[in-house]
């Protein structure tokens, strides 16, 4: 199934979704407050600390008498939203997979969501690069926030490239076997995906969510980024969501002709000619 891509919409939602998801994230100690409040009052008082020190609008009262103000809330309403119609009107570009269905929206739409970081993340590096070698006034942040970025977009890359089926494969055995076989190997394939994601989630659950995320811990520098609070719980969310879309790519590809895989050497005229034209070669 392929269809047009590239319009102004699928530009601009995977834009606003990295704006709120920002924000939001940004703000998680106000909606650790405000839903789930610290039962120690130790702890309390350092997540009220924590959230006076690190929030963008402390002059904005909170909503219901809590911590989180309205713009907390208007991001954190709109990134369901933005998802929602992001997944609606995505659409698969020339050059990725073609035989799509419905649920592979939300890998599609979080693959351009990973390319709106990657834009940030290169925008971040060269103003880093501007201010430094031209003003020498060099930030205090530009580092860490790359650094940040880049943790996502390795992570959402990972599941987007699941469903993209363009992760690294050896094939030398599975295009030599007949196709009830193949269907053996894949089987097997997704069942040590479950398995692997399974005992790592459950290995690490308590240790991410309630010392790294509930706790919200930070970097540790001037800049002080919550990368330890919110890229190892990213790690398991992940993880579990590539074992979904390794599922749902057993059952799409069950009765599509099976692939088969071409070596260097046996590439066509046509692919070379088109390797040469996307290069600039003659």
């Amino acid at each position: 199934m392929q269809e047009e891509s590239g319009s102004f919409i699928e530009w601009f939602l995977p834009f606003a979704f990295v704006i709120c998801a920002g924000w939001a994230i940004w703000h998680i100690p106000s909606y650790i407050l405000d839903f789930i409040p610290p039962a120690s009052e130790s702890l309390l008082s350092q997540m009220s600390a924590l959230h006076g020190r690190k929030d963008i609008t402390p002059n904005l009262p909170g909503l219901f008498g809590g911590f989180a103000d309205i713009i907390d809330w208007a991001a954190l309403i709109l990134l369901p939203v933005i998802f929602f119609f992001g997944c609606r009107t995505v659409r698969c570009a020339a050059m990725e997979f073609q035989h799509w269905r419905a649920i592979d929206r939300v890998a599609i739409f979080i693959g351009r969501i990973t390319m709106i970081l990657i834009i940030s993340m290169t925008g971040i590096m060269l103003y880093e690069v501007f201010l430094r070698y031209v003003f020498e006034a060099p930030t205090l942040w530009a580092n860490e926030m790359t650094l940040w970025i880049a943790g996502f977009v390795f992570l959402l890359s990972g599941f987007y490239a699941m469903q993209q089926r363009c992760h690294i494969r050896i094939f030398l055995l599975y295009d030599a076997v007949p196709r009830w076989l193949q269907h053996v190997f894949d089987i097997i394939a997704v069942t040590f995906i479950w398995i692997f994601a399974f005992f790592l989630i459950f290995g690490s659950f308590k240790q991410v969510f309630v010392t790294k995320f509930y706790k919200w811990e930070m970097f540790g520098t001037a800049f002080d980024p919550p990368i330890p609070a919110t890229i190892q719980p990213m790690i398991l969310i992940i993880v579990a969501m590539i074992a979904i879309q390794a599922l749902v790519n057993l059952i799409s590809d069950w009765n599509l002709e099976p692939t088969q895989h071409m070596g260097v050497d046996e590439l066509d005229e046509d692919e070379l000619e088109a390797i040469k034209r996307s290069v600039g070669g003659n």
